[in-house]
């Protein structure tokens, strides 16, 4: 139980995981500045933070589908092992859930996230760009995109999941087949 529990959170990990650059080039710093003034304006913190709360509420029942999935399909369980598995699952899973939600909502994964998006931001975007951008977000139709994103992040999050495990059920449904051979 506690491999698949670890396999779902490594998985959940790494699905919204960007490929990480060994050393990225030294951004602008009026780039570096027109992008803290951009997350000023579209208040990111806040965004951020409604993000990760609706990637808390949906986690427990996303890591609960995968691994009672994981459990009812592997073919080399018996039907009484099934039943011992989901059981067993059930105690544990919440103490996982309870800590990745505490992942989530710990305040200083936000300043993370700020801190590295920042230099992403300027390394992408002139200063230029970055006050148009910053612009746009000041008036009404940016102000209510900002204002949907959290709900927007969410939901797409949530879409994401049930494609992927769309995707992922039958595949390994056939991997378990083929161990069982």
């Amino acid at each position: 139980m506690k491999k698949i529990v670890a396999s779902l959170v490594t998985s959940l990990a790494l699905i919204g995981a960007a490929p990480v650059y060994a050393q990225a080039p030294a951004a602008d710093p009026a780039a570096m500045a027109a992008a803290k003034e951009l997350f000023e304006s579209m208040n990111y913190r806040s965004v951020m933070i409604g993000a990760m709360q609706q990637m808390s509420q949906s986690i427990g029942a996303s890591m609960h589908a995968g691994a009672e999935a994981s459990i009812k399909n592997n073919p080399k369980l018996s039907a009484d092992d099934k039943q011992k598995a989901l059981a067993q699952m059930e105690a544990e899973l919440p103490g996982a859930i309870n800590t990745m939600q505490a992942v989530m909502s710990d305040p200083a994964l936000v300043d993370e996230i700020m801190a590295e998006t920042v230099p992403l931001y300027a390394r992408n975007f002139s200063a230029a760009e970055l006050k148009q951008i910053t612009a746009f977000y000041r008036t009404p139709v940016g102000a209510k995109m900002l204002s949907s994103m959290p709900k927007l992040m969410g939901e797409g999050m949530q879409l994401g999941q049930l494609i992927v495990q769309r995707r992922l059920g039958p595949l390994m449904q056939k991997m378990q087949q083929q161990q069982a051979k």
